[in-house]
């Protein structure tokens, strides 16, 4: 962890020497041997400033992170996961922050004990506001108003967000109150470290309902889909679920070692900061089960949050970052399954996890690829291809997914003309005065002549001849021998009965061509 955490009260609420149970320090941590090594590991990482805790998405889909060691917040762009603009002084060690439904963000600052209040918009501080007793994380309720817990007061104070002041008595919970999280019940469950219990607050009333015991050093609260509360116990290394009706813990989960910090994604899934293994663990709230290996992140990681498009940011203490992981993609469908040799088929692909991807599509570029904001649909146009099926590929930072044979190039069809000379022949006595009958092939698509492709020339039922077409589209046959059949049926009709080329289907054509006496 890093030394920069020098005040006493700071090192009670953030540092790690205080873990029981199986903590270790991060360098052992990363001893792991191949055969437990996870599946997956962020895939970058964001220099940010010292001890990074709280982290929070403001409105404009960007997010805020806390630096407890160097007290600012700073703007971590998500599209390019960078840090951008100038980072906002706050208190002394900020910690876990919330973003309130009017854009603003409250940041608890537990060594300064107040509050400080940022614009969202503008990134500029609006308020300050007063609050000791050591305030640790923050939480909307119901209401729109914000719940602080004072970590050092055993209390939790609900503060306006319209007029920035505090309202109403602070509410005693148990001993060093930390992550606070709000069921669709309206009823806050609050973590009590230090006094191993979750308190339990009607938000309407501002009333303690409950106490519940026998966590293990409690930390931070996520509400899973299905209205159950997950709560991250650091002593225990696992999480325990709490029926929010009944308000009794049915069953724990285990996770990494000294879990810190806990949320819930929009794909319902939670998600554990697993401080004293640097890692994450995944647990799916259906079946309150861990999925898969955990996943790699920097050195003691604290707190977690997840973007609409299924990115987990991370915000490692120690080593002054923010992990993002991202998972490998999935794709379940493609539509239109088929398009034209020549390209430019506008393309929808749904799946998961697509944010950031290339597509492929026949081993070539897809050109104009545009993925929505949960990262779960994205159109692409296709380039040109061979006809026949090919296999869909798409490519993010996270992995890439197949559609084999998700997409046919067909042929385009192209019209076709024929044209056909008149019989130049003398009547009585019967006389050819030329001795071909010409038709020429065009492709009315592109406007060029068609060679190579059989003409059937024929008088009434019979057929006069078979002649292909050269260079210049042009079929000939002589009708010199044919000249009578030609005069008894008034001319003479030329067809093409269509043909399939590598580039293009020409549809049939056919033209019929009088008898002219020079």
């Amino acid at each position: 962890m890093s030394t920069q955490l020098v005040q006493p009260s700071s090192q009670e609420l953030l540092r790690a020497a205080d873990l029981l149970d199986g903590a270790r320090p991060a360098a052992e941590a990363r001893q792991m041997s191949p055969a437990a090594a996870p599946a997956l590991m962020a895939v970058s990482s964001i220099p940010v400033g010292t001890n990074p805790v709280g982290l929070a998405f403001i409105p404009n889909g960007n997010l805020y992170v806390a630096n407890s060691g160097s007290s600012n917040v700073q703007t971590i762009d998500t599209a390019t996961d960078t840090v951008i603009g100038a980072a906002i002084p706050t208190g002394t060690t900020p910690a876990w922050l919330t973003v309130a439904p009017n854009g603003n963000a409250y940041v608890p600052n537990n060594i300064s004990n107040n509050v400080t209040v940022i614009d969202t918009s503008t990134s500029t501080v609006i308020a300050t506001i007063p609050l000791s007793g050591g305030p640790a994380a923050a939480a909307v309720i119901p209401s729109g108003n914000v719940y602080v817990s004072r970590f050092g007061a055993n209390s939790v104070q609900e503060i306006d967000t319209t007029t920035n002041t505090t309202v109403g008595a602070a509410i005693p919970t148990g001993s060093g109150p930390v992550g606070i999280a709000v069921a669709p019940n309206g009823k806050a469950y609050v973590a009590n470290r230090n006094a191993n219990s979750v308190t339990v607050i009607n938000t309407a009333t501002a009333a303690v309902i409950t106490t519940i015991p026998g966590l293990n050093q409690p930390n931070f609260v996520a509400i899973g889909p299905n209205g159950n509360a997950y709560v991250a116990n650091i002593g225990s290394n696992n999480v325990s679920v709490i029926d929010t009706t009944t308000d009794t813990v049915i069953t724990t989960i285990p996770v990494g070692t000294n879990p810190w910090g806990i949320t819930v994604g929009p794909d319902g899934n939670a998600y554990t900061a697993n401080r004293g293994s640097n890692n994450v663990s995944v647990i799916d709230t259906t079946t309150n089960t861990t999925i898969g290996a955990p996943i790699s992140v920097g050195s003691q990681p604290v707190a977690l949050v997840v973007a609409p498009n299924n990115k987990v940011y991370v915000s490692n203490i120690a080593s002054a970052s923010v992990s993002v992981i991202q998972f490998p993609p999935t794709l379940t469908s493609i539509n239109p399954t088929q398009g034209l040799t020549t390209g430019g088929t506008v393309v929808t692909l749904t799946g998961t996890n697509l944010t950031g991807a290339s597509v492929d599509i026949g081993g070539n570029p897809a050109t104009g690829v545009s993925v929505n904001a949960t990262g779960t649909q994205l159109t692409a146009t296709t380039p040109p291809g061979v006809p026949g099926p090919a296999d869909v590929t798409v490519t993010t930072p996270g992995g890439s997914a197949t559609l084999v044979n998700g997409f046919t190039y067909v042929l385009p069809v192209h019209a076709t003309s024929l044209t056909a000379t008149p019989a130049l022949a003398k009547l009585f006595p019967p006389h050819v005065y030329f001795p071909f009958l010409t038709a020429t092939l065009t492709d009315e698509v592109t406007g060029y002549p068609v060679s190579g492709q059989p003409i059937i020339f024929t008088a009434g039922s019979h057929v006069l001849g078979i002649a292909t077409t050269d260079a210049q589209g042009v079929a000939r046959v002589n009708e010199t021998l044919t000249l009578s059949l030609i005069l008894l049926n008034g001319g003479y009709d030329v067809t093409f009965a269509g043909a399939t080329t590598p580039w293009a289907i020409l549809s049939p054509s056919s033209a019929h061509a009088e008898v002219i006496e020079p």
